[in-house]
């Protein structure tokens, strides 16, 4: 079981990734893993609820997943 702090680097190398490329956060995970020999499996347990988030919205925004009403901000 990864600690919290595993998760937070993770989540940062992932954000670092995704401003540095053009990169929408499931490709960066799946690139970061391929740079890091790091497999899939691992990762997905890393994924905390913000960057579980962030992935939602990215498949939503790809037709992956059906949108969902949000209130505007």
């Amino acid at each position: 079981m990864p600690t919290k702090d595993e998760m937070y680097k993770f989540q940062e190398e992932i954000e670092k990734l995704v401003a540095g490329t053009d990169y929408n956060y499931m490709e960066a995970i799946i690139e970061y893993c391929n740079q890091t020999g790091m497999e899939i499996e691992l990762a997905s347990s890393l994924v905390n609820k913000d960057l579980k988030a962030k992935i939602e919205i990215d498949a939503q925004e790809l037709n992956m997943l059906p949108k969902t009403r949000r209130l505007p901000i």
